[in-house]
């Protein structure tokens, strides 16, 4: 449910996070993709980390996407609970 212009880089968190996230773009032109935002909160599209059981853990909404915020939640979701 991301920007096309966040496309390539929310993609590129697999490669990121090799073996630990799963990229996956909706389009939210779509009737099936604009339910899905609308359920989530957003006027039009968006960005979502899910847990593994698709609990929705972290999301942004439309054009207030920062590729820096995302990858720092990321770090924060997945570093182990106690630190390093």
């Amino acid at each position: 449910m991301v920007c096309a212009k966040l496309q390539p880089a929310v993609s590129g968190l697999e490669q990121e996070f090799p073996g630990k996230v799963k990229a996956r773009n909706v389009d939210c032109t779509t009737k099936e993709g604009q339910d899905a935002a609308a359920a989530l909160g957003f006027k039009s599209h968006g960005l979502v980390i899910r847990g593994a059981d698709g609990k929705a853990l972290w999301q942004q909404a439309d054009h207030t996407v920062r590729i820096e915020e995302v990858r720092k939640a990321l770090h924060d979701l997945l570093e182990p609970k106690g630190g390093r």
